[in-house]
């Protein structure tokens, strides 16, 4: 059995999209691509080195295979060799081939193909990008650790970490780092189902419960 690892650069408001470069990924028009190079300092490149430094396969969309594909088989460097070698698993349902080596295609029912992933012996399977299949993971439940780095930023529009088909979960603080530049560098892992309470007195007011009933009637 292997752990499910979803790292993500994010910003505050759950934008996640071409953080690299303005030509990443400007699907959608979005505007702000490299948005995360300004921020970047030796803690920051620290943690990617704590991320890459256990034995992984890469697990990815079919939009960030193509543009991991098109940029690190060319690439040298620490990262390069971990990518390059590394198997890669994509989530597709074209029939291009995948030329970057040790590349796997997965093809329809994508969750059902990563859980038969994980039941196996082998690495860690990490996510990279790849906010679709993630948000596919996020909903079927599979994702057993987040390592998240959140910029101080608000984007707005643009692809997002976290979907209206997330399940609901409890996650609980494994770790946390902030940069000298203000980026919140956390791992969580899941931890049960959502419980929830009130603070209001177990004999509301008068006008509470007119409240109540309002909204019930606005519905």
């Amino acid at each position: 059995m292997r752990k499910l690892i979803t790292a993500a650069f994010v910003t505050l408001d759950g934008v996640m999209q071409a953080p690299g470069g303005p030509e990443e990924d400007p699907s959608g028009g979005f505007a702000f691509g490299g948005w995360t190079v300004d921020y970047w300092d030796d803690a920051m490149g620290s943690a990617m080195e704590a991320l890459f430094d256990a034995p992984f396969d890469l697990l990815l969309g079919r939009r960030t295979y193509e543009i991991f594909a098109a940029h690190w088989p060319y690439a040298e460097g620490p990262i390069a060799d971990k990518f390059n070698p590394a198997t890669k698993y994509v989530a597709t349902s074209s029939a291009e081939p995948l030329a970057w080596r040790n590349s796997v295609a997965l093809r329809g029912d994508v969750p059902a193909e990563v859980a038969r992933l994980k039941r196996e012996q082998g690495p860690n399977l990490l996510t990279q990008g790849s906010s679709i299949l993630v948000q596919s993971l996020l909903a079927n439940g599979l994702i057993d650790e987040l390592r998240l780095l959140v910029f101080p930023l608000l984007l707005g529009n643009g692809k997002k970490l976290f979907g209206d088909g997330s399940a609901p979960a409890a996650l609980k603080l494994g770790d946390s780092r902030t940069s000298t530049t203000g980026v919140i560098m956390a791992t969580y892992v899941p931890e049960g189902p959502v419980h929830t309470g009130s603070f209001v007195p177990d004999e509301p007011s008068a006008a509470e419960i007119a409240r109540r009933e309002k909204w019930k009637r606005e519905k």
